[in-house]
């Protein structure tokens, strides 16, 4: 069953409309709470500090209440107010419409110089309509900064526009792109690229026609948080796609090949932009994540068509191993699979106990033949020259000792037992001939098992599928 490949190239536009949404709707929200009053330059209601000063020389309270008069006429929210001074004592009263509006005169009247204090008689109303009032006027102001804006408005983002979809269109030119990076997995990520730097440029440039450029360092900003929480978040994927962009630069297997990468072992299917995709021994599909690759260590069992095999057989310990190695070794050279150069060789491994360990060593060409099958045969080989030159290949010894007979139990006689028949020289002479004359293709042939190698032919067949390995590239 073969697993569906989630595309780098869906999960990097994915990321790129999910960035554009954000700084697009930064974008709005800070031009529906700024651009109107930087465009219409409106008054802020926020009084600069300091004293009001009166005339040189007036001091009474008569001209106290006479600038805080005046200065009330000025605001229509303080019309209806009424000051009245005694001996610097400023009292306000009269009705207001909120508590915002309140402290606003009584922070007005306090600066006058020469007011000691401030008494506040002024009753808050809470009327519906002088509170609504103020609010739908702003309303219709901020409503008629955005009319005058409108066309500034449309062609800023006539602008973005255009420059958005011309880096959409050059992004797209996948040809070009595999031109210039010679790899289709940085063509692909180079059209990305090349995709969110024009959408980026159509902001700035329409930021500017807008008379907000300073917004751009707070967009940038915000993208920067984000980019660095999303890293983050996806800390192991991005792991991933830059170990394949260094697994695509710098191949270190071809497809067909048979490798074992850590402790997994396979032949090579494909290399992705999230895995590499082995096919086990078993036929079963394998995937190792590229992080986990560029890490491994690997073992290339293709790299090199000779391949060496060894095995250990036993003689007895009062057979002399230097003979038994030289008869192992004839046995080895008669096969047509072993290969002359390098020649096989043996030595002694070890003496044990009751016999001798020798370690039998070949070369195979894994192109003509299969591993497995020519060490399998190839011991069987040695093992019958060793027999049927007089060598004794060890068994199992085991020592019964009965230091005592009970008592309870009679002495019996042993069973006899039937006379074995004695075996003709002339049927041990042929049953020996046979075995050191038969050949081992006549039992089991070493060809090369091409089953995995053809699966694995057709799994490569479907184009549609994406695979990083280029013969064209380097490989280590």
């Amino acid at each position: 069953m073969r697993i569906p490949e989630i595309k780098l190239q869906q999960r990097l536009r994915t990321a790129t409309v999910a960035v554009c949404l954000l700084l697009f709707l930064l974008l709005v929200l800070t031009l529906i709470a700024g651009f109107p009053a930087h465009a219409l330059a409106q008054q802020s209601e926020t009084e600069p500090a300091g004293a009001i000063a009166l005339q040189p020389g007036d001091d009474s309270d008569a001209l106290i209440a006479e600038r805080i008069t005046s200065i009330f006429d000025q605001i229509p929210q303080f019309e209806s107010l009424q000051v009245n001074v005694n001996s610097g004592v400023v009292a306000l009263s009269g009705q207001i419409a909120n508590e915002a509006q309140a402290q606003r005169a009584l922070k007005l009247a306090s600066r006058i110089e020469g007011a000691i204090a401030v008494d506040d008689r002024v009753v808050r109303t809470l009327d519906l309509q002088d509170n609504l009032n103020p609010l739908w006027d702003s309303l219709q102001n901020t409503l008629r900064g955005w009319v005058r804006a409108l066309p500034l408005l449309l062609v800023a983002l006539s602008i973005f526009i255009i420059v958005a979809f011309a880096g959409h269109r050059l992004a797209g030119h996948n040809t070009l792109w595999l031109r210039l990076t010679k790899n289709p997995f940085l063509a692909e990520l180079a059209g990305h690229a090349v995709r969110l730097v024009t959408i980026l440029l159509g902001l700035l440039l329409a930021l500017n026609i807008l008379g907000a450029t300073a917004l751009m360092g707070t967009l940038v900003g915000g993208a920067g948080v984000l980019g660095l929480a999303i890293s983050f978040a996806v800390k192991d994927s991005m792991e991933n796609y830059i170990s394949s962009i260094m697994l695509s630069i710098r191949q270190p297997f071809r497809a067909q090949e048979h490798v074992v990468i850590n402790d997994y072992e396979g032949v090579v299917v494909r290399l992705t932009s999230r895995s590499t995709v082995l096919m086990t021994l078993d036929g079963n599909h394998l995937r190792i994540p590229n992080a986990t690759v560029f890490k491994a260590v690997i073992l290339n069992y293709t790299r090199n068509p000779q391949r060496r095999f060894d095995f250990v057989l036993g003689v007895d310990a009062e057979d002399d191993p230097a003979q038994a190695i030289q008869t192992g070794l004839t046995a080895l050279k008669q096969l047509n699979w072993v290969l002359e150069d390098p020649e096989p060789h043996g030595i002694i491994e070890s003496v044990g106990d009751s016999n001798i360990l020798i370690k039998f060593m070949a070369w195979i060409d894994q192109r003509e033949s299969d591993y497995g099958k020519a060490r399998s045969l190839s011991i069987r080989a040695a093992k019958n020259a060793l027999e049927a030159e007089g060598f004794t290949l060890p068994e199992p010894i085991y020592r019964l000792r009965f230091d005592q007979t009970p008592a309870a139990l009679p002495a019996t006689e042993p069973p006899e037992m039937p006379a074995e028949p004695e075996k003709q020289g002339s049927d041990t002479s042929a049953t020996s001939s046979q075995i050191s004359t038969s050949s081992p293709d006549e039992v089991l042939n070493v060809r090369p098992d091409t089953t995995i190698s053809r699966q694995v032919h057709e799994e490569r067949s479907d184009a549609a599928i994406e695979d990083l390995l280029d013969d064209a590239r380097p490989i280590e």
